[in-house]
């Protein structure tokens, strides 16, 4: 529905999200579990005013602060966070068809991502080893998944729907023909990740089947492993059926098809059980997944680097105020200290 479509007034803004759910074809289950914790949302704030509580739609980010906060030691740090993603969701839905003006969980949720890094009871690898881990990668596509998704701290998602125009790495050679962004002119060596694609959006000629949750475009450093990896997988990798030319394809049951986050969570986490690592079941404190190397990625970058900037410009998740102050200074500062800084996974 479009925000052309939405009614002006809608009374009960939680039932008009769980019916529009319904027709986006969400299951019952899901559809549920959206319900329940957006009525306790809902029950919090009514007791947050004596005069009659505050209004989904004039909610603040310190209103939804203070229900997080609340939710803290009555549940599992990893059931906040889907708590917290639920509202997300329901606000910037909510944005995008008109009916509320604005997202307060925005800045709650960054700042939750920010502290990822510090939660005590997720399980903490070191570099040695994940070089450890990553040696044991014998295929050159799971070598190529795991060492880009470590090296950049992007999303499944996101490197699902990398195309061969998103990379410019000189040491390809005749594996990689395609022209690159403009964005990528002068800057070799570097990865664009776009915050375009959405779900069954059309980009480069393709319908895509996940979303970037990207804030704004970044450009991201590949130093000697990352690019020798990705050399070492175009070698073999299939002739892709799209004309998009995606980076990662399927050499398994859809042979040659754009890798979906499906697989990419597949393929690491049953490296992952092999080393111990997961366990079905467990929850995200236990269990290393493809998340698991954003934060592999954020904390060690940011212990090394002590730039917090930086890290955030990587992740994709600073204001364009910020992002344009390293785009501007992105060979000088962003490179230079990414260079400097990054871990090696090779053993």
């Amino acid at each position: 529905m479009s925000a052309e479509d939405a009614p002006d007034e809608v009374s009960d803004p939680v039932g008009y999200f769980l019916d529009d759910m319904t027709y986006h074809g969400k299951s019952e289950r899901t559809r549920k579990s959206y319900e329940r914790v957006l009525r306790e949302f809902e029950s919090f704030l009514a007791s947050r005013d004596e005069d009659g509580g505050v209004h989904l739609s004039e909610t603040t980010h310190r209103d939804c602060l203070a229900w997080i906060h609340d939710r803290r030691g009555a549940v599992a740090p990893s059931t906040v966070a889907t708590y917290a993603s639920y509202l997300h969701r329901f606000y910037d839905y909510m944005v995008q068809v008109g009916i509320f003006d604005s997202n307060p969980m925005a800045l709650v949720v960054e700042e939750m991502d920010e502290t990822i890094a510090t939660d005590p009871d997720r399980r903490e690898l070191s570099v040695p080893e994940m070089r450890s881990f990553v040696g044991g990668l014998s295929h050159p596509l799971d070598r190529a998944v795991v060492v880009t998704l470590l090296k950049t701290g992007m999303r499944a998602g996101e490197l699902c729907n990398l195309d061969l125009r998103d990379v410019a790495v000189p040491s390809l050679g005749d594996l990689h023909d395609e022209p690159t962004r403009p964005q990528l002119n002068g800057r070799d060596g570097a990865i664009y990740v776009s915050p375009e694609p959405a779900r069954n959006a059309t980009v480069n000629g393709e319908r895509r089947t996940a979303s970037n949750k990207r804030k704004r475009p970044t450009v991201i450093p590949v130093d000697g492993e990352l690019a020798g990896v990705l050399k070492r997988w175009l070698a073999i990798r299939p002739d892709p059926v799209s004309p998009a030319e995606p980076l990662f394809v399927s050499t398994a049951d859809n042979w040659g098809r754009r890798l979906e986050p499906e697989q990419v969570h597949h393929l690491v986490t049953d490296h992952a059980a092999d080393a111990g690592w997961y366990r079905p079941g467990s929850g995200a404190e236990e269990n290393v997944t493809p998340h698991y190397f954003r934060h592999f990625f954020t904390t060690h970058l940011r212990d090394r680097t002590g730039d917090r900037g930086i890290v955030k410009y990587l992740r994709g998740d600073v204001a364009g105020d910020v992002i344009d102050t390293y785009t501007h200074d992105w060979g000088d500062r962003v490179r230079e200290t990414y260079e400097r800084h990054i871990y090696s996974l090779l053993p």
